[in-house]
């Protein structure tokens, strides 16, 4: 198959898998290296032929967008993404969304072993800054996905590799920085391939910023270190990286009925009281986290047919959040009220640090059979994890006994184990036709037990979990791919998933019982088509959900809101992408998803106070063919991209639809939509006396539009007058995102 020539540069709205670089063919025996790379991960990932939406990113086009932000905001022109920033900045506390569903619902490994958390199901980027400065490539597929290692793919399922073994030496120092006194240093060098086999590569980096938001700002420390050996038939990587982390807490987000008023960069974390001047006092609440990864990547190749993988790994997490509390009840953190000049404080202001402790550690383990009609992959891992959460108090004020140094006033665990194993088939039975079956068996066994954070009403103590749950699922996927000619493939294919519930479904359950586990058939079918300067492709998918879990508007009996299942549901859409390259000069690249996501049947329980004092009641409300919140029905972005000689301009463009904050399609509890724009200059000098050295300038958010790109319901409910009528009220907090402004870059490799 043809490469076309504008996909070197540029792969953002192309879900098309396009092999290995020509300059890796170039070095002798690097073909073998690249064949035994390309072992590590093959199980997980999608091919040009196989029937799923997918899109890629190389690490060329990483490093055009790469001034330290995470990796959400790197991946945010691909179809479907939505990427947010609690500080505004893309640095610090970031998510992305695909198909509407969030960082718990999408699949995320790195060289095949799982990123997401066991418990949450979620990813905290905070704990990886400049990781794409370390990545070879990233893929995307949307939906369900081929069957991957670690949680369940319920919106999409993100694949990223690593460095490839190091071929040639080399020494690179990047630089960058600017607005809200960000500024980015990173370091890399890599000894190339030795006579002994042996290559290294390493890279620190660091990165600070004040950060758009009052206090948000990030002290980001990560590293990358890679030894890899190479003889014959055998690739052994060793590879650890890590990242530690303050950032300030930012995660309120802010009233926007006060914008006006605070300015729209206000944070109430940390806030103490007000003097006597109306002047706010404010404490640097702050969270801090260190996490280090470590795997062992064997890649044997044997023979021309067979290929072996096997991967040891483990994370190591620690770390805790140190906040201001105002107005705490003594007994939400199992103290006594106490006696201040002649009066009983039950409440009062206090600092608290709430810890987790934690190790994630398995073996992954895959073997592929290629035969001239048909390939084979078998695979299976095993995978533990092993969390404590616990939390101190470390101050209170006006406290007349002295704090115990070593009191938790919660102390729990957390125990996770988890074994897979797959079998997938790609087979051509006649020229063009390709047939894929994917069989996946999933069993989860949960366990918590021990003091949990939250105090019981009920009880009159803190809360107990003593909570053990088992899963086992079964995941078939099946599909078909047809190329009429060399350039055009057709697919489809239909899969079905099941999602075990996180952590939280189960201590913020509720009287109402544990929830069950969701499950989940993915249709799709697709297009793809590809000349020497162009190339679309169209994807319709249809996700048909039972029992998926929403927020149903009521609380637990520690005030926590609730999760429930809702029977029926379903995400349906189009995804649409192009890229354009008329002459060497210029290229094109759109991608567009339409969607519709709605609950059949929905109960909504919400809380009528009034008309006296101390009247309060709880009401439902059923509701039918409701839009699932946080999922825009439109979401498109365009980058026109120019070129001459070593000066490079690109011009971005993202609009993410109006998204609803719950289930019930009330326009006052929904986030307005909004289109944002940047410039992106690079210029490549012609220097011979380094390998590159290339300047960069990015003008963020171009025309200065004022959006907020995530909120969320603080509260909500109706107030009953005397007269019996209902009046509601909307208590929001949104989190706005930084105006226009510009960052710099300087990079050069020896």
């Amino acid at each position: 198959m043809k490469q076309s020539k504008f996909l070197r540069p540029s792969l953002l709205s192309l879900g098309l898998a396009l092999g290995v670089s020509a300059s890796a063919q170039s070095v002798p025996d690097s073909s073998r290296i690249v064949q035994l790379e390309e072992v590590q991960v093959v199980a997980g990932r999608a091919g040009y032929r196989t029937p799923v939406s997918f899109s890629e990113m190389k690490k060329s086009e990483l490093k055009r967008s790469a001034y330290g932000q995470d990796m959400p905001y790197l991946l945010s022109l691909l179809p479907g993404v939505v990427a947010t920033s609690d500080a505004g900045t893309g640095l610090g506390y970031t998510s992305l969304k695909v198909r509407g569903s969030d960082a718990s619902r999408i699949n995320i490994t790195t060289n095949g072993v799982p990123l997401n958390d066991s418990e949450s199901q979620g990813v905290f980027w905070v704990n990886m800054p400049d990781f794409s400065s370390s990545l070879r490539d990233v893929q995307v597929q949307r939906g369900l996905g081929t069957s991957s290692n670690g949680a369940a793919a319920f919106g999409a399922t993100i694949n990223m590799r690593t460095e490839q073994y190091g071929l040639t030496p080399y020494a690179q120092v990047d630089l960058s920085g600017g607005a809200f006194g960000t500024f980015r240093r990173s370091a890399s060098i890599g000894s190339g391939a030795l006579s002994n086999g042996w290559a290294f590569d390493a890279r620190i980096s660091k990165i600070t910023s004040d950060g758009f938001v009052k206090r948000a700002d990030v002290d980001l420390n990560s590293y990358f270190f890679q030894s890899a050996y190479h003889h014959n038939g055998t690739l052994l990587k060793l590879i650890t990286f890590g990242g530690k982390e303050k950032t300030g807490i930012a995660w309120n987000g802010i009233d926007p009925n006060k914008m006006d008023k605070l300015g729209r960069d206000y944070n109430s974390a940390g806030f103490m009281y007000k003097d006597a001047e109306g002047k706010e006092h404010l404490y640097h609440n702050t969270d801090n986290y260190n996490q280090r990864h470590y795997q062992a990547i064997l890649s044997q190749q044997l023979g021309d047919r067979w290929s072996l993988n096997a991967t040891l790994h483990a994370t190591r997490g620690l770390g805790y959040t140190d906040e201001y509390r105002t107005g705490r009840k003594l007994k939400e953190y199992a103290l006594k009220p106490f006696e201040l000049e002649g009066n009983k404080i039950k409440k009062t202001d206090l600092i608290r640090q709430k810890h987790l402790d934690n190790w994630f550690y398995g073996l992954i383990t895959s073997a592929q059979y290629r035969a001239e009609s048909y390939d084979l992959t078998f695979g299976a891992s095993a995978n533990a994890y092993d969390g404590k959460h616990f939390g101190y108090i470390n101050w209170i004020k006006q406290y007349s006994s002295p704090l115990e140094p070593e009191y938790r006033y919660y102390d729990n665990k957390s125990d996770k184990k988890e074994a897979s194993a797959f079998a997938k088939i790609n087979w051509q039975p006649v020229s063009g036709l390709n047939l894929f079956a994917d069989l996946q068996y999933r069993g989860i066994r949960y366990k918590m037990e021990g003091v949990d954070d939250k105090y019981s009403d009920t009880d009159k103590r803190m809360a107990t979990l003593d909570i053990e749950q088992s899963f086992n699922f079964f995941n078939p996927k099946a599909g078909v791919s047809y190329s009429l000619v060399d350039g055009h493939v057709v697919y489809a294919s239909v899969a079905m998933g099941h999602r075990e519930p996180n952590r939280k479904a189960y201590t913020d359950a509720g009287s109402k019982g544990f929830p069950t586990e969701e499950k989940m058939i993915d249709y799709e079918l697709g297009y793809r088509w590809q000349l020497p300067s162009f190339a679309a492709a169209v994807n319709f998918y249809y996700m048909d959900y039972k029992d998926q879990l929403v927020l149903d508007g009521r609380f637990s009996d520690v005030g926590e809101l609730l999760f429930s299942n809702v029977p029926n549901s379903y995400r349906m859409g189009v995804e649409l992408s192009a890229g354009w390259e008329p002459c060497e000069y210029f290229t094109w690249n759109i991608a567009a998803a339409f969607s519709r996501n709605k609950i059949d049947k929905y109960t909504q329980t919400f809380a009528v106070y009034g008309p006296g004092d101390d009247d309060f009641e709880l009401r439902t409300e059923e509701m039918k063919n409701t839009d699932i919140s946080y999922s825009p029905s439109v979401v498109l972005s365009n980058l026109f991209t120019t070129r001459y000689k070593g000066l490079e301009l690109g011009l971005q463009t993202q609009y993410v639809g109006k998204q609803y904050l719950d289930n019930t399609m009330n326009e006052d509890r929904s986030l307005k939509a909004y289109c944002v724009s940047a410039l992106r200059l690079g210029y490549r000098l012609p220097v011979s006396w380094v390998e590159d050295f290339s300047l960069g300038l990015t003008v963020n958010n171009l025309f200065n539009t004022e959006y907020s790109s995530n909120a969320y319901v603080y509260d909500t409910g109706y107030v009953k007058g005397e007269d019996g009528k209902l009046t509601a009220y909307n208590d929001l907090r949104v989190f706005p995102q930084a105006p226009i402004h510009l960052m710099g870059s300087v990079s050069i490799r020896f």
